[in-house]
């Protein structure tokens, strides 16, 4: 069995990819706290990652109807623009990155966890494993 066939388990797969992506932005930010003139970024949040990719659109049911507009697909950085500058020009909060840290570390987790409780039932309804 594939479990990237499961709608459930691709959806997961493709959040724990953003969430290691977005780690290694955030990564970047951080390293480059005391770089003179350095701009964060940030990647765009997964809801909207999620439907650039997704295969599912709206359906036309008639001529005059509009077809909507197609996106990017992937995860594209965006620059953040923060409140405030340092002297130096760097533009980097490192509470404010931390923090995107802890959330990126909180949602990866609870995926992650998701994922090996519907792994656990799966096997259980297919009588490979144990309840527990």
């Amino acid at each position: 069995m594939d479990a990237t066939q499961i709608g459930l388990f691709d959806i997961a797969a493709r959040r724990l990819a953003w969430t290691a992506r977005r780690q290694e932005v955030l990564a970047q930010n951080i390293a480059n706290v005391n770089t003179p003139g350095y701009r964060p970024r940030d990647i765009q949040p997964f809801a909207v990652s999620l439907a650039q990719v997704s295969g599912v659109g709206l359906a036309r049911t008639q001529a005059n109807h509009l077809s909507g507009i197609g996106g990017n697909p992937g995860q594209q950085e965006i620059t953040v623009r923060p409140p405030a500058r340092a002297p130096d020009g760097n533009q980097v909060a490192l509470e404010e990155q931390l923090t995107k840290v802890a959330d990126t570390e909180t949602t990866q987790s609870l995926v992650t966890s998701i994922y090996r409780k519907y792994l656990t039932l799966f096997g259980m309804a297919l009588g490979r494993g144990a309840a527990g």
